[in-house]
């Protein structure tokens, strides 16, 4: 269990005492581990050997697969858990890592916070031990608003009993649900209705012992706010539950607080008067930044990244890769996306996202929507949406871009910050990845996938030559590294593709999801067997050789042939559809290896025979290299 100040471990099975251990070590055989085999004569060096091991001054023998070995045995009694439970409290303290820790006083170690007091209790007997020289006592404190000294306990369910009465609701689920409660109270009686933020929800729980949800609000005039400017002030720097009245932000918010005060009110007044602070500034923000537009902001005064300008050049580095993206994707609408990417970052030097960073994006879409209302040229809804899509995803679940002119604007900035980034080396290596590269790349390929969209290799090149020399091929294999993790599919198939030589990222996430697809629905075993060995048996050819069907001896040839041949000749809608057809090939194959010598004493006919197999093999190589897949 945790409360903001303490740690508890329970444990209603804690062992008594360690197992005993029973040691049983086998050595060398006696006509080894003695002299000529005489054990009158003494031990040899093996058997001295063996004895130094076991520590002992003498051996006993045993029998062991028929011959007498040197043999020892003992048995070590199980020290009782109140010896070793200090020293384990001790190690399990001092292992415990938090990511940033603390001294305190004059000691050497640290931990997260300062610690005060250290309590351990074996069947309601206190052991006895030390750590961060603070002594083992059976005491502890209660809730603040109790006091601030010790209180002794002789059990623990002395000391569940303490906690209770002292306003400690020790278990963090039961603080959840009586939150929880609390806050379904207060939208019944109100008619209203919270914003259940799950991660400020663990958050209130942590830091509450004795948790009260109250009610508070604020003046309906700065409801004008964008709602996002309103609930990330009241999360982020409040911790407060925003809320809603008819699918409208309402003016108010629930804050949980720690205290078991009988006037909430003076709570509630000190919480609104913070607030209104902070809407107030909020408010003079937003009205500064409405008394410019977006197109007179200079990111020219916005550093980007030592040695790649100014967030001004990037977003001209953007334009030109929209531009490419517009063309391979023909899209029609290239001079709006350039005019969008534009003005996209501008509300970076806003005074409102100058106060509230995560914010950006955000605040560049409501300033367009409020220069479209003013008639400014080029400002409609889908180049509002698209500056504050051009970050999605930013994260594992976050949404992706709601259309192809947000994409495009989205990976314009991705694709510039992977370009970028490798070449000035800056490169994730192991777990460091100090610019969110990963997530960049992974970002690409969701929006790709989403949208069947296409980047090839040939693409990046010509991306690339806005940039100083690097290797392209660096970047591509760094975003087909990426696919992996977004489909979800068995590696090998992915990588089967990858080998294959398919040169687009677009066209590589469709075969892989078509393969992984029709594995899932069949003998997978079976299939790969079957055409592994037709990769098996072309390993050594290097060319295509044209197929003679005056050579054909058998009826299973002519007719692997003739399937094979339909196929070729055939045009499918998709990728799925051409994989089906050439699974099908599966039953002739078979027949043909289960009745056609393939390496027969005739040349002609033994080329002629390979030249069909490899006429298969390259077919499924358009696919990919089945030689890769494993289940």
């Amino acid at each position: 269990y945790y409360t903001p100040r303490r740690m508890v471990i329970l444990s209603h099975s804690f062992p008594q005492k360690q197992n005993d251990q029973h040691i049983e070590l086998f050595g060398p055989p006696v006509e080894i581990a003695y002299i000529n085999g005489d054990k009158n004569q003494g031990l040899s060096k093996a058997g001295e050997g063996f004895l130094k091991k076991i520590q002992a001054h003498q051996v006993q023998t045993t029998i062991k697969d028929g011959k007498e070995v040197l043999y020892f045995s003992q048995t070590i009694a199980g020290k009782e858990s109140k010896e070793l439970l200090a020293q384990i409290v001790q190690e399990w303290l001092l292992s415990l890592s938090f990511g940033k820790s603390m001294r305190w006083g004059s000691l050497e170690e640290s931990f997260i916070r300062p610690i005060r007091n250290i309590a351990v209790l074996l069947d309601d007997e206190s052991i006895c031990g030390s750590l961060f020289g603070i002594p083992f006592v059976s005491q502890t404190y209660l809730h603040r608003d109790c006091g601030f000294q010790r209180h002794t306990f002789g059990s623990i369910e002395q000391y569940l009993e303490l906690l209770s009465k002292g306003g400690v609701i020790l278990n963090q689920n039961t603080r959840k649900e009586l939150i929880l409660s609390q806050i379904r109270e207060i939208e019944k009686q109100n008619s209203l209705e919270v914003e259940l933020d799950e991660e400020l929800l663990a958050e209130v729980v942590a830091i509450t012992e004795y948790p009260r949800a109250l009610l508070g609000s604020f003046e309906k005039e700065y409801l004008v706010l964008p709602k996002e400017v309103i609930i990330t002030s009241m999360k982020e720097n409040q911790r407060y539950f925003a809320l809603y009245q008819n699918n409208a932000l309402f003016n108010g918010f629930i804050v949980v607080i720690n205290s078991m005060s009988q006037a909430p009110q003076e709570i509630i007044k000190g919480n609104e008067k913070v607030l209104r602070a902070r809407l107030s500034d909020a408010m003079f923000f937003y009205r500064n930044d409405l008394k410019k537009d977006l197109s007179s902001y200079d990111l020219s005064k916005i550093a980007f990244v030592e040695g790649l300008g100014t967030m001004a050049d990037k977003v001209k580095r953007e334009q030109k890769i929209a531009s490419l993206l517009c063309e391979a994707y023909t899209i029609k609408e290239q001079e709006r996306i350039i005019e969008c990417i534009g003005i996209a970052k501008s509300d970076l030097l806003s005074e409102m996202v100058g106060e509230f960073p995560e914010l950006q994006g955000v605040m560049g879409s409501y300033y367009a929507q409020e220069e479209a209302k003013r008639g400014i040229k080029n400002r409609d809804e889908e180049i509002a949406l698209a500056i504050k899509e051009q970050y999605y995803p930013n994260g594992e679940n976050s949404p992706l871009p709601s259309n192809i002119f947000s994409s495009i604007v989205a990976l314009s900035f991705r694709l510039d910050f992977l370009l970028a980034l490798f070449s000035i080396n800056k490169i994730p290596s192991g777990s460091k990845d100090p610019f969110a590269l990963r997530r960049a790349g992974n970002g690409i390929i969701s929006i790709i996938k989403e949208y069947n969209l296409t980047l090839s290799y040939e693409l990046l090149e010509k991306m690339s030559k806005e940039y100083q020399a690097f290797e392209v091929k660096k970047v591509w294999e760094f975003l087909l590294e990426r696919l992996e993790g977004i489909l979800k599919i068995n590696a090998s198939i992915l990588r089967s593709v990858i080998v294959g030589g398919e040169q687009e990222i677009g066209a590589i996430i469709q075969k892989a999801l078509a393969l992984n697809e029709v594995f899932e629905g069949s003998d997978k075993e079976s299939l790969v067997s079957t055409f592994k060995r037709v990769a098996n048996i072309t390993k050594d050819i290097k060319e295509t050789i044209k197929i003679q069907e005056n050579l054909f001896q058998t009826q299973e040839e002519r007719e692997l042939f003739a399937k094979a041949n339909a196929i070729m000749q055939t045009q499918y809608a998709t990728i799925l559809d051409y994989i089906k057809a050439l699974f099908t090939l599966k039953a002739p194959l078979e027949n043909f290896f289960d009745h056609v010598m393939v390496n027969v004493e005739d040349r002609a006919v033994c080329a002629n025979r390979k030249a069909l197999i490899y006429q298969i093999y390259q077919m499924f190589l358009q696919v990919g290299d089945i030689k890769e897949i494993a289940f």
